[in-house]
């Protein structure tokens, strides 16, 4: 009598097993720890290009996927799904595998996920809140948000609409940017330009963070991070910080904390203009500098 065959050990797919090279061979990054919220994947909206590129630019201990990573209100309305949307959930996998722990704390349009907090998908832990220890020992609640926002709370529908009306913004918003392209010229948001210069949303913007700041004393902790609003921010309130790490649909921001525990908001989308400024005006520079230009 033969026993039953042991199981097969099941086989990564090719891309999971490929080592990781650099960026266009630049160095990468290094952090401690990078909270990014807010892509949208799943949305029109998403700056996967720019996403992808901060990802494949950074190395961390710990990233932490804060609310909105997939956003499931617009895939139940249409599918959109487009393969740099693949390849993003590919880098991130790519990350957990290679050694960095990745902790999804879902936000209200991915909130089918706060079901299975304390289970994983693959190697990353899904959480509804977590408490994150900085280097230099402050401890930091982390969550999506959502949580202090009236609207969300208390009246959906009017969630629903609003995000509705946000969506043909940010068709807008994709409109003026292909024409921007079309001349050379570099990523900008139309959505954060006028929030920016909306009162109200100004004015419900320092209300949320106010809230929120006040949850992160009542829990005891020396901070908070979160994510919902699209406006990264880092607030002192008290004794408590403030830090928002913004979104990767207008400002493409994230929150880094480095080595020592000091933490910082990255303006990807700002720095890629930098960078391309600087190439810009690279040869105009080596003929001042009297150094040959490369033909």
């Amino acid at each position: 009598m033969t026993g039953s065959p042991p199981p097969e050990t099941p086989t990564l797919p090719d891309w999971l097993r490929e080592p990781d090279p650099r960026p266009n061979g630049r160095h990468r990054l290094r952090f401690r720890t990078v909270f990014i919220s807010d892509t949208h994947l799943g949305t029109p909206g998403c700056n996967a290009e720019l996403l992808l590129d901060f990802l494949k630019s950074i190395e961390c201990e710990t990233l932490y996927l804060v609310g909105d990573i997939i956003d499931a209100w617009q895939l139940r309305k249409g599918w959109y799904w487009p393969p740099r949307h693949n390849d993003i959930v590919r880098r991130v996998l790519k990350l957990s595998k290679h050694g960095t722990r990745v902790i999804y704390v879902p936000g209200n349009h991915d909130e089918l996920l706060r079901d299975y907090a304390g289970l994983g998908l693959g190697d990353v832990e899904i959480v509804n809140r977590a408490i994150h220890e900085t280097a230099d020992g402050r401890r930091l609640l982390v969550l999506h948000g959502d949580q202090f926002d009236g609207v969300v709370l208390y009246a959906k529908w009017l969630a629903f609409l609003g995000d509705s009306a946000y969506v043909l913004l940010l068709k807008s918003n994709a409109g003026v940017n292909w024409v921007r392209r079309r001349f050379g010229l570099p990523y900008w948001s139309l959505a954060a330009h006028l929030k920016k210069r909306v009162k109200n949303a100004v004015q419900f913007i320092c209300r949320f963070e106010e809230v929120v700041a006040h949850a992160a004393v009542e829990a005891g902790v020396d901070g908070v991070v979160c994510g919902h609003i699209h406006s990264a921010e880092i607030r002192q309130f008290g004794d408590v910080t403030y830090y928002n790490d913004g979104d990767w649909v207008e400002s493409c921001t994230a929150l880094v904390e480095h080595e020592d525990g000091r933490m910082a908001i990255i303006d990807w989308a700002e720095r890629k203009r930098a960078e391309a400024a600087a190439k810009k005006l690279a040869p105009q520079l080596a003929i001042e500098a009297g150094a040959p230009v490369p033909a």
